[in-house]
Order: structure tokens, then C-alpha cells, then sequence
């Protein structure tokens, strides 16, 4: 079951420095790694969108390209606030993490999951082997280090 998502002015944003403490309250909160959030934003290799309902931040979502030649990219700290989840604000935010990834030229786009394999799924994510990520994916500290390895690697390729 699709759900729409919110319709209460919102409005998708690149974060800057200043967003850097509610981006890690939003992870802390989902119980998501922080421990390689840049120190900076925007950053080179970890590019972050905000989703804001009425001016305030309930979601986000990064792109972490290891290898600016690369065609792969990692998806990452997808979250949305408790009292949006249920409302479509995920599935919104996917699609624009979705897309800016296609406007860079990527052509596949990998994630870690430890709790949301099926939401992935039903956007079209597979589940892949791990020995099978690509170096670019495998170099990331969220696949190397800060995930566990009994997190799922899932894919999906876009066109």
C-alpha cells in the first residue's frame, strides 16, 4: 500500500553547517550511525537532503560517492522523525535521493540495512552477497567499520 506523502509544505534542502546538530538528533533519535557524519557541510563525499515540514526538519537522507569517477553510490542514514513516519515522507525522500544520484551519474545506488529490508524491497532494492560490493562501496567506513556485518546489502539500479 502506497501512502501519499505530506502535503503540508514540504520542502526538500541541502543542509549546511548550521543543520549539523539536527541531522545527528535525527540519527541519534532512529538509533542510526553518526560516527562518520562530516565534520562539515556541505561535504565532498557525503551529500545530505533535508525534508522540512513548516520550516522544521523531519527527515533526511545522504549520498556518499567514495570515488567521484565511480558510477555506485551509497545510500545512507535515511530517516524521518517519529511523528512523520507512516506518511509517505520516506518514500518521498528516496525518490529525491533517487534522483539527485541519476542528475550525478550514478547507476547504482547500494544501501545497509539491519531493519528496513522490506521497505527497501518494495521500493525495488535487492539484496546483494557483500563480498560482491563494489570497492568504491566497500571503502565507505559505513560498510568497512561502522555497520554491522550482519547488515543487509541491498541494490538498485537506476535508469
Amino acid at each position: 500500500m502506497s501512502v501519499a506523502p505530506p502535503t503540508r509544505a514540504l520542502q526538500f534542502m541541502a543542509p549546511q553547517a548550521a543543520h549539523l546538530p539536527t541531522l545527528h538528533a535525527l540519527l541519534d533519535e532512529a538509533q542510526l550511525v553518526t560516527g562518520d557524519l562530516p565534520a562539515t557541510l556541505p561535504d565532498a563525499q557525503a551529500e545530505f537532503l533535508f525534508a522540512q515540514l513548516e520550516g522544521v526538519a523531519v527527515g533526511a537522507v545522504g549520498l556518499e560517492r567514495g570515488e567521484a569517477q565511480a558510477d555506485c553510490a551509497l545510500l545512507r542514514s535515511l530517516v524521518v522523525a517519529p511523528s512523520e513516519r507512516g506518511t509517505g515522507l520516506g518514500t518521498a525522500l528516496l525518490g529525491e535521493a533517487e534522483s539527485l544520484a541519476r542528475a550525478q551519474g550514478v547507476k547504482q545506488l547500494y544501501l545497509l540495512t539491519t531493519t528496513a529490508t522490506a521497505f527497501f524491497a518494495r521500493r525495488g532494492y535487492v539484496i546483494c552477497v557483500r563480498d560482491a560490493a563494489p570497492a568504491a562501496i566497500a571503502r565507505s567506513r559505513q560498510f568497512s567499520a561502522l555497520c554491522p556485518g550482519s547488515s543487509t546489502l541491498m541494490r538498485k539500479a537506476l535508469t
